[in-house]
């Protein structure tokens, strides 16, 4: 274990709030197991415990290893996974799976392990390193909108029409989020606005279609419909009343909260261990705790600024805030929509909630950062070791003089 330690590389800030959120997610994932055990009807809030453990502990050797690799090969392997996630995301949606007649293809079932994994979230970090690399190859270069359809929208706009018959808030995030991205990068900004009105259009199609043709492509339309007109005019609706919850359990908090382990609404909420777990936080834990919480995700915001400011390569740059921005992004979101600040999306707090492929997915990207923290590092002892050498060279010249 002393081993593993002494080989961490990177910024050691990132790597103690990734491990804080972590250690700190236990509690509230462990609290709202006994609502899981009553939906399943079987087996114990240990056992839920333990499936979170192992999560947790897959996922940070993820981080391990992927922060060992050398960030100038994510150029090269946004490449070659391109193709595969293409064809996850298609087996994806060919599975056809339907709950309550509307499209719910979101994982596939891994072979041997019997585990689901979320294609999306894999989707998602792999089409930003892509974009990284893509804004890097054509920077200080004057490239038109056209030369940049094939190679830079294509990718982009398969992926989200894969997605977004099943997810339309994911869906939303990884474009807002590429958006973000190539707007940094410095593409141009009239190219932008022009894509997003694509977007918008795209979008407005597929509703058309999905309402006139329910049946030939079951979609998740009325579901979305449903749940901003819900946050709008305030209707009774089932993500109304999840709402509702969230707003007791927020309110029974106040604010030092009811203490660990005694929420009541987490025996109501059907989310409370993932979609609606800051509520639950906030409910034992109080505006301490949520704000606490809070402070943590900014503080590694704060940190992935830092680390792409230093960056060596306008690709590690790009890499480091294309990769880390979507993780605080969700969480913001996934707290807003507990204060009902957002409508529903279904979007989980990364590190905090329940479910091994937001988990995973997380922790490779904090990794990716990290191999660009690390990759500072190296460059800062090499020139250290060179200081050093050039002093005792002078050093010697002085004394056989």
């Amino acid at each position: 274990m002393q081993q593993v330690f002494n080989n961490i590389k990177g910024d050691r800030l990132i790597w103690a709030i990734a491990a804080l959120l972590a250690i700190f997610s236990f509690l509230p994932v462990y609290s709202a197991a006994s609502n899981l055990v009553n939906i399943s009807g079987g087996g114990s809030t240990f056992s839920y415990f333990v499936k979170h453990f192992m999560h947790l502990f897959l996922g940070f050797s993820i981080m391990y290893g992927v922060h060992k690799i050398p960030y100038r090969y994510f150029r090269g392997l946004s490449m070659v996974m391109m193709p595969v996630v293409f064809m996850l995301l298609i087996l994806t949606f060919l599975q056809g799976t339907t709950i309550g007649g509307a499209n719910a293809s979101r994982w596939i079932r891994i072979p041997f392990v019997n585990m689901s994994f979320q294609t999306s979230t894999l989707a998602a970090v792999v089409l930003m390193v892509y974009i990284a690399r893509y804004l890097s190859k054509i920077k200080d270069k004057t490239i038109s909108f056209k030369e940049s359809i094939l190679p830079l929208w294509t990718p982009v706009f398969v992926i989200l029409a894969l997605i977004l018959p099943s997810n339309f808030s994911t869906t939303a995030i990884i474009f807002v989020m590429a958006c973000a991205l190539l707007f940094l990068g410095g593409y141009p900004l009239r190219y932008l606005i022009a894509m997003g009105f694509a977007g918008l259009l795209g979008l407005t199609m597929f509703v058309l279609v999905a309402k006139a043709f329910p049946e030939a492509m079951p979609n998740r339309v009325d579901t979305w419909i449903s749940r901003v007109e819900s946050f709008l005019n305030g209707e009774d609706s089932k993500e109304d009343y999840q709402i509702e919850r969230a707003k007791i359990a927020i309110a029974s908090g106040g604010i030092v909260g009811v203490g660990s382990g005694k929420s009541v609404q987490k025996n109501f909420l059907p989310q409370s261990s993932s979609d609606f777990i800051y509520a639950i936080i906030v409910e034992e834990y109080g505006l301490f705790g949520g704000f606490a919480l809070m402070i943590l995700y900014m503080w590694l915001l704060f940190r992935i600024i830092i680390v792409s400011q230093k960056a060596d390569t306008f690709f590690g740059k790009l890499l480091v805030l294309g990769v880390g921005l979507p993780i605080i992004f969700q969480a913001m979101i996934n707290m807003a929509v507990a204060v009902e600040l957002f409508p529903v999306t279904g979007q989980t707090l990364p590190l905090i909630s329940s479910g091994g492929t937001s988990i995973w997915m997380t922790c490779m990207a904090i990794g990716i950062v990290l191999s660009v923290s690390a990759k500072r590092e190296e460059i800062i002892k090499k020139e250290k070791a060179t200081d050093v050498d050039s002093s005792l060279d002078v050093l010697s010249e002085a004394l056989e003089d």
